[in-house]
């Protein structure tokens, strides 16, 4: 998969493409279906299929401080989208000015002008343009003026739920994460480089993964899960019991991300961990000594071996 920064980054010479366009924050389900459909549209015309998306998150530009929490960071994104088997990834840097631009030149510029589209593929609430005054019929209108094809694919829903970025956020900061996976179609992942803590773990015989994550990571409620911790180049990855939360036995109050691998002993500082995070095990507790701590630690520990068996 080629990866382009900006729409001018085509190169000349470039022919027709099919192409989709959003944040696609999550490559959940439903953003699948629309990339799959623009993928399979691309072979039957004998084009290239192009995804088009944003950085940083539009809502962050035009509402300073209302970034909503990244489900994917930026390189996780791409290579799932790479697996959908994409030929071209376009990043469009968000900025002030871009954000102004009306529907009607968006279309001319990227999709007319650099991306020569034969056909866009987008969802049915898909909006574009300054203040987002653009929708569907409006893309269809202006298809037809510039000779481009409009297909919309379907929502996916189960349950009567449509999969949403949104709606998966929400089951996230619920701690629902096993109704994140159903949406997502994969478990919820949370990545981070691994940093000194209180050390606090490895007295108590659990060894602890303190995991500094991106300041807009879309991480679970405070509580207790069963994971898998990816470690880079190694294939397969380790079971942990991971703690979100502040330590309240120890009266913390600095939110993190503790990773227990199961069957490890070796240093993980410094390094860059994934964990995908697969069942809410229990809430946090504040215990009123140690003992029974480490017998709650121990339990934790067995029903992750059990979860993930």
């Amino acid at each position: 998969m080629q990866r382009w920064r900006g729409y001018d980054a085509a190169p000349g010479g470039w022919g027709r493409s099919v192409v989709t366009i959003g944040v696609f924050d999550g490559v959940h389900k439903g953003h699948q279906a629309t990339i799959g459909h623009a993928v399979a549209r691309a072979r039957e015309l004998g084009v290239q299929s192009v995804v088009v998306t944003f950085d940083p998150h539009p809502a962050e530009v035009v509402r300073p401080g209302s970034h909503p929490a990244v489900l994917t960071e930026p390189a996780r994104k791409a290579e799932l989208i790479e697996a959908l088997g994409v030929d071209v990834l376009c990043v469009v840097p968000f900025t002030p000015e871009f954000s102004r631009v009306p529907p009607e030149q968006f279309v001319h510029d990227v999709l007319v002008e650099h991306l020569h589209a034969a056909l866009v593929v987008v969802g049915g609430n898909f909006r574009f343009g300054h203040r987002a005054a653009g929708d569907v019929a409006l893309l269809e209108r202006l298809g037809q003026t510039f000779g481009f094809g409009v297909e919309g694919a379907p929502l996916v829903a189960e349950a009567g739920t449509v999969f949403s970025s949104t709606y998966i956020r929400s089951c996230v900061d619920a701690g629902d994460v096993g109704a994140a996976a159903a949406a997502l179609g994969r478990p919820h992942r949370v990545e981070g480089v691994v940093v000194r803590g209180d050390q606090r773990g490895r007295e108590l015989g659990f060894p602890t993964a303190n995991l500094l994550c991106h300041r807009y990571a879309a991480v679970p409620a405070d509580g207790v899960y069963a994971a898998r911790l990816i470690r880079r180049g190694q294939h397969e990855p380790l079971l942990a019991a991971v703690s979100v939360g502040t330590n309240p036995t120890f009266s913390g109050r600095e939110r993190r991300v503790e990773a227990y691998a199961l069957d490890f002993s070796g240093d993980l500082y410094g390094e860059r961990l994934a964990l995908d995070f697969v069942a809410h095990l229990r809430g946090q507790i504040r215990y009123d000594s140690i003992e029974p701590l480490i017998a709650q630690m121990n339990q934790d520990v067995e029903r992750t071996r059990r979860v993930l068996a």
